[in-house]
């Protein structure tokens, strides 16, 4: 990858939003989205989460929750899913049962009633990503938030290699928090 001049942060995530749209649309896509699952269930057999967090994908993100679902080994695994308030701006964990989500967060993702939880390992949509495992999302700040409330949970990064952001075309912050590893169609990045 050559070495990129960094773009305003809205700039710069629309541009990858534009790119995923395409790319999710587009022909690869299907075995992508078969080589993703297999590559993010051999992550999580070797982690064995006792808790999982998921989310709920949202426009043209992989679809993390089916992957799980259609792996035998996550039947017993305990499931979470985040709920977001925009004021004040937090996100939590709920326990999931599985089931179709009941209710909509204030971002308007589908989100679920449940005791308040902390998972261990934790699936978290990419918009972007560096090779360095720093991810750009959509500008709200709420994983950010959560993650640093929570250091010790085990991150992975699930995004579409057409996220990867050139060497230079991304200069995180200080609010940001590297993930402990991020999966795509071709492996972990």
């Amino acid at each position: 990858m050559t070495t990129a001049i960094p773009l305003p942060r809205p700039a710069l995530r629309q541009q990858l939003l534009t790119r995923r749209e395409a790319f999710a649309t587009g022909p690869e896509a299907i075995n992508a989205e078969a080589e993703l699952a297999r590559h993010l269930s051999d992550i999580l057999h070797q982690l064995e989460p006792e808790l999982l967090g998921l989310y709920w994908p949202y426009r043209s993100e992989f679809n993390a929750v089916a992957a799980v679902r259609a792996d035998s080994m996550f039947a017993t695994v305990p499931l979470a899913l985040p709920f977001t308030r925009r004021a004040p701006a937090e996100m939590q964990y709920r326990a999931w049962n599985g089931q179709a989500p009941t209710l909509r967060d204030d971002c308007g993702i589908p989100a679920c009633e449940g005791t308040l939880v902390v998972p261990d390992v934790l699936l978290v949509p990419c918009v972007g990503f560096t090779a360095e495992g720093y991810r750009l999302g959509y500008g709200g700040g709420f994983f950010d938030r959560w993650l640093a409330l929570h250091p010790d949970v085990t991150t992975i990064g699930v995004a579409w290699a057409a996220g990867q952001i050139a060497p230079g075309g991304f200069e995180h912050q200080p609010h940001d928090l590297a993930m402990t590893l991020v999966v795509t169609e071709r492996g972990v990045a």
